[in-house]
């Protein structure tokens, strides 16, 4: 940690550890259980069951620690049982677990529209309106967005993801697993070519280009909603785009009337060295979908937008019984409070800069390694091939299985991405230090070490 903040105290050592096997007897004996209770579509990446973690260190049943790269995805952006969290959340506990915002509604749920609408970028009259998921948060702004302009038409892009709900599945870039067999899915949704500088070359410009004419040319702006975008696309790689190319495509909705929607859900609450990645590219979207890391493990997300847009749905129209639930809200408006009293912004870009350096110097070792990319705490390398990063960049996903089964054996958590699976994602918690981060650089510097033999 930087020598201005204050060292966290850990229930848990902040060191990987294998005492057993992985999976251990325990975690085989509970998988078996699980087997005979869970369906099968719900999966197990590393089926090691776990019993505490704190900071970014998991400890499995049977006492393996894991340095923790995925954070659950992107969730536990503060750390793993942050303090302030828990003691947010169990005093919440204690006064008020649930009577429905829109029934009897309550202050925690305000407070946390208040942060929103303070840290979502924009300096104009802002609306909230909390939910459970991100998928759901999807769901809602679409909604919205539909009930502002009068139109049905949903545009995304290519290798975006947004969920598995039936419109999400609709909206997401790869169909296999998360729609195969799950339809008929929701229409009016139309998907456009992306900027992806490692594979298509293009400026930012030419990119946004690309992406207004295929858009223009098949759907036509008069019958576009929304645009929703991932600034920097989470489940399709990590992709970040070129410079522009955002900014042009917001500038092109605005003029065309079509709201354009943020999807901050992985790539939001400081992850990327901001509190939404936004930031980066300024934009100022009409709308920011947040959720993962807004309440330090608790059920949340939220939908905010300019006020006009977000008063155009009527009474009743929006909510839900759990939306914006005081316990998971009081953990919210902790997680805002830990991000600034930790300087967890400067955090994300002490990570990010010990990811790029390790990672760029990996990738001068092993021609494996096409592309290192991300900003923050939001980093990834892209495998190809070899002999081919230079010319067909051709996927390479046995090698992401391969690192990450070496990692998994060797007390490191880490995790895929990418349409075709070749992409290893780095998504660790702003709590994780340097020593960490670099012990598990040399499990996967012996796990390409492998590779190339």
């Amino acid at each position: 940690m930087t020598d201005t903040i204050d060292a966290p105290v850990y229930t848990v050592p902040q060191e990987r550890k294998v005492v057993t096997a992985i999976p251990g007897p325990r975690s085989k004996e509970l998988h078996e259980r699980r087997l005979a209770v869970v369906p099968p579509g719900v999966t197990a990446a590393l089926p090691v069951y776990v019993a505490k973690a704190s900071g970014a260190v998991l400890v499995d049943v049977d006492g393996n620690q894991f340095i923790d790269l995925g954070a659950g995805i992107g969730v536990t952006t503060v750390g793993h049982a942050n303090a302030a969290v828990v003691e947010a959340a169990t005093a919440q506990l204690q006064d008020l677990t649930h009577t429905l915002f829109t029934v009897t509604p309550y202050e925690e749920y305000v407070r946390v529209a208040e942060l929103l609408a303070e840290h979502t970028p924009g300096d104009f009259a802002k609306r909230t309106v909390l939910v459970n998921s991100g998928a759901e948060a999807v769901e809602n702004g679409v909604k919205i967005a539909r009930k502002f302009t009068g139109r049905n038409g949903v545009a995304v892009l290519d290798h975006a993801y947004h969920g598995r709900t039936n419109l999400t599945m609709a909206m997401n870039f790869k169909a296999a697993p998360y729609a195969t067999g799950f339809g008929p899915l929701a229409g009016d949704v139309y998907r456009a070519p992306n900027s992806y500088p490692y594979h298509d070359g293009l400026s930012g410009a030419e990119a946004a280009a690309r992406t207004i004419n295929y858009l223009e040319k098949t759907v036509g702006a008069a019958d576009l909603a929304c645009l929703v975008v991932e600034p920097i696309q989470g489940e399709g790689g990590f992709v970040v785009p070129a410079e522009g190319y955002l900014p042009a495509l917001q500038a092109w909705c605005t003029e065309k009337g079509i709201v354009f929607i943020a999807d901050e859900i992985q790539s939001g609450m400081a992850r990327t060295g901001e509190y939404f990645a936004s930031t980066h590219f300024g934009l100022v979207p009409d709308m920011v979908l947040s959720a993962k890391g807004i309440a330090g493990g608790l059920p949340l997300a939220g939908v905010t937008g300019r006020a006009e847009i977000m008063d155009s749905a009527q009474p009743g129209g929006l909510g839900g019984t759990f939306g914006g639930n005081p316990v998971a809200a009081a953990a919210a408006v902790a997680v805002f409070e830990q991000i600034e009293s930790a300087s967890l912004l400067a955090e994300a870009d002490r990570i990010g800069a010990t990811l790029l350096a390790g990672l760029t110097a990996l990738q001068e070792k092993y021609d494996v390694i096409g592309d290192v990319r991300g900003r923050g705490a939001m980093i990834a390398i892209e495998l190809v091939e070899p002999g081919t990063a230079s010319t067909t960049k051709t996927p390479h996903a046995e090698a992401v299985n391969a690192i990450v089964a070496h990692c998994a054996q060797n007390g490191v958590l880490a995790l895929n991405a990418g349409t075709y699976g070749n992409v290893l994602r780095f998504l660790p918690s702003l709590a994780i230090s340097d020593e960490l981060l670099l012990d598990a650089l040399s499990v996967i510097d012996e796990a390409l070490a492998q590779l190339s033999a």
